[in-house]
């Protein structure tokens, strides 16, 4: 079984975490976990009149992201490793829409499951915001499970 585990270091994320540490896998399953930031658009036409300063400031935001991303997928792996050695697990950390970003690698990767947090937005949170487990869902070819925390409302 090929499982994406997407997180974004959030509680929600850590809910999805343990609800797959919980589940019963064979030893040849395959878990990727993935988190995806999102950097600013920098296509406002006085952005480029500033000396090149924003283009630093995009890449110091890219930068600090791929660190922080790096670092909880690190430990989403540590934590599931140490539950279950014979697991192979892999990790990435990109830039873009999460939504379709966790989509498209579940696609291309031919993932059987997609383990997700689920953030409890409302129904206007969810039409400003869009929901990125509403969408897969809706979108997935696969089986999508939604972690919820029982103790929270």
């Amino acid at each position: 079984m090929k499982i994406l585990l997407a997180i974004d270091g959030s509680d929600f994320s850590k809910v999805a975490i343990h609800e797959l540490i919980k589940m019963t896998l064979s030893s040849n399953s395959e878990i990727h976990i993935i988190n995806v930031y999102e950097v600013p658009k920098t296509t406002g036409l006085g952005l480029h009149t500033m000396g090149g300063r924003i283009g630093n400031y995009i890449e110091e935001i890219r930068s600090n992201a791929q660190k922080l991303g790096n670092k909880i997928v690190s430990e989403a792996f540590d934590k599931i490793k140490a539950e279950n050695k014979a697991l192979t697990i892999t990790t990435s950390v990109v830039s873009g829409l999460p939504k379709s970003t966790i989509y498209e690698k579940a696609e291309n990767w031919g993932a059987d499951l997609i383990v997700v947090g689920s953030q409890g937005h409302g129904a206007f949170s969810r039409l400003v915001l869009g929901s990125v487990s509403q969408y897969l869902t809706t979108n997935a070819k696969c089986s999508v499970l939604i972690a919820r925390d029982r103790n929270k409302k």
